[in-house]
């Protein structure tokens, strides 16, 4: 799988996303995406907010998040670091190989 990796703006505030040559697909960070929903106000507020959610979720049974993979993508530390990713219908979920 070929993987192209970008900062997207929103509002001024980073998404980090990964274009899927196979699946023709922009893949988005979760944590990024609630970071802008809830307005937070830096990435750790943004990181407490979708554990909080995913945490939720799953206690309802909710599968999307139960089945929920992990992509690497670029961190704050400029690491690589596993993080939940959606693609754009927030249905379907990128499998890390």
């Amino acid at each position: 799988m070929t993987q192209k990796h970008k900062i997207q703006l929103f509002e001024e505030k980073k998404v980090r996303t990964v274009w899927d040559d196979e699946q023709e697909k922009w893949y988005f960070a979760i944590v990024d995406v609630c970071g802008v929903l809830a307005e937070s106000k830096d990435a750790l507020t943004a990181r407490k907010y979708w554990n909080k959610l995913k945490q939720r979720l799953k206690e309802e049974g909710n599968e999307t998040v139960t089945n929920c993979h992990q992509l690497k993508l670029r961190a704050a530390d400029g690491k690589m670091r596993l993080t939940d990713v959606a693609g754009q219908n927030g249905k379907r979920w990128l499998n890390n190989p």
